[in-house]
């Protein structure tokens, strides 16, 4: 269940705040063959950064915002490629709000954690929260 804030001004306030973790789904062999597909390399630790706009949903909503927009990153450290098999799931915490025109810029930092292995990546996402 993601934290929920029904509006911007709860949202402003909120950090810091852990967010939790989401469950733990298993790297298949078919997405690493699409992400190779699509970036059209072998697989790289970027397949796990690219996970974290899956994740983000699951630990976070802002229904009272009337959109919420991936704007960047502000770092990214990077640990070993995902392979098939692999457990992950991510763990987040809301370190940042502030207000910006038209809504709120969040930081969350989120850490794909891999069963019995160091981080896959540990990404400060930004993201736009709209009035």
């Amino acid at each position: 269940m993601p934290a929920t804030f029904e509006d911007l001004g709860s949202l402003l306030a909120a950090p810091p705040l852990e967010l939790g973790t989401t469950n733990w789904v298993e790297v298949t062999a078919e997405q690493i063959g699409l992400f190779e597909q699509a970036t059209g390399g072998p697989v790289s630790p970027y397949l796990a950064v690219s996970l974290t706009n899956q994740f983000l949903p699951a630990l976070l909503a802002v229904p009272g915002a009337s959109s919420g927009v991936n704007y960047g990153t502000d770092s990214v450290e990077l640990g070993p490629p995902l392979v098939p098999g692999q457990r992950i799931r991510a763990a987040a915490s809301l370190v940042g709000a502030v207000g910006v025109a038209g809504g709120v810029q969040t930081t969350v930092v989120i850490r794909v954690e891999v069963d019995g292995a160091e981080p896959a990546c540990v990404v400060r996402s930004l993201s736009r929260w709209l009035r």
